[in-house]
């Protein structure tokens, strides 16, 4: 029988807490093998079965570790990276992949000149709702899309003492949801032909708390927003095309599962009860109202995709060039908000 790959996981944050541990114990062929972090009297609570870690060169130097998953600050991903690499490792980063396309860069370089595989965790490639607007596409069922809006809107009016939130680099939801809605819309419609982006801190302080980005396609636009002053959210997804709209509410459920214990895979895994609805006018006229049902998410499928990439089997889910591109985005979408313009891609 094939042996699992043995997998340590450098972070146990809200990241690797939440996302990353549990996904790699419910992902056949995957063994969660060590878990890096500070929180040592925790994870001797939540694992038996696990060697806990104090530094990442504890699990680089062990022979017996496949692969490395980084869950750090974003700060600290190409480093990482580039070390666990050097030591022989495949590597997982969550997103963003690195802090600009030049350290992307070089990360890459490593993984190649290593021979190991390097990917990101773009985990929202198995939303359901994207997962079914993808389909939505693909059938021609909205004809040619006009508009793409796509919003991850939030309530959080108080700046939390976490770094994700703070003025640092890295910090700011340009790097930690940007990546998730750029990456979606690249995956749609490819590569656009101009960004404007708009980046503000409307809290008063902290990070980059609202983004809206614009990406200028032939014909059609693509609209990505989120906000962190949003009591009343807008919803996820709105699209209209020349045989009529898809308007989708609500978030797709595996994180708040996932935040509430449940073990994906389980029964009721990735089904979004909030369908969207395709709005068309009929032969006689009349619009009429249709729910499309969600297809089933699932998170695991990007860490399986990742097991098969290692054994040889398929490429990763993201591969270098997409890892790059995405970069190469969010580069230009902080260089369109600071100096006020387009940027011509």
């Amino acid at each position: 029988m094939p042996v699992d790959l043995q997998v340590a996981l450098i972070g146990y944050g809200l990241a690797g807490r939440v996302f990353h541990a549990p996904l790699i114990q419910h992902t056949p062929g995957l063994t969660l093998h060590s878990v890096v972090s500070s929180r040592r009297d925790e994870l001797r609570r939540h694992f038996t079965d696990v060697h806990v870690r104090a530094a990442p060169t504890e699990a680089l130097k062990d022979p017996a570790v496949d692969a490395v998953v980084i869950a750090t600050p974003n700060e600290q991903h190409a480093p990482l990276a580039i070390a666990a690499l050097r030591a022989g490792k495949h590597v997982l980063v969550d997103k963003p992949f690195a802090l600009d396309t030049a350290q992307a860069e070089t990360v890459l370089r490593t993984a190649e000149e290593h021979a190991r595989v390097v990917t990101v965790f773009q985990n929202r490639r198995f939303d359901a709702d994207f997962l079914t607007l993808r389909q939505l596409l693909a059938s021609a069922t909205l004809g040619d899309i006009a508009e793409c809006h796509s919003h991850f809107d939030r309530f959080r009016p108080h700046v939390r003492d976490r770094w994700r939130e703070r003025d640092q680099p890295g910090g700011g939801l340009w790097y930690d949801l940007g990546p998730h809605l750029l990456d979606q819309m690249l995956q749609l419609f490819g590569w656009p032909q101009a960004i404007t982006a708009d980046l503000d801190c409307q809290r008063g302080e902290g990070s980059t708390d609202y983004l809206h980005a614009v990406l200028h396609y032939p014909r059609m636009r693509a609209i990505v927003h989120a906000g962190s002053l949003v009591a009343a959210a807008a919803p996820r997804f709105t699209v209209h095309g020349s045989k009529g709209s898809w308007i989708k509410h609500g978030l797709d459920v595996q994180e708040a599962q996932l935040a509430a214990g449940k073990a994906p895979g389980a029964p009721g895994w990735g089904l979004d009860p909030h369908h969207g609805v395709h709005s068309a006018f009929d032969a006689e006229g009349q619009l009429q109202h249709t729910t499309v049902d969600n297809l089933p998410g699932d998170y695991r499928k990007l860490y399986s995709a990742f097991a098969a990439a290692i054994n040889g089997q398929a490429p990763a889910e993201v591969t270098p060039q997409q890892a790059v591109q995405l970069m190469q985005l969010l580069d230009a979408g902080r260089l369109s908000a600071r100096e006020r313009r387009t940027i011509a891609l």
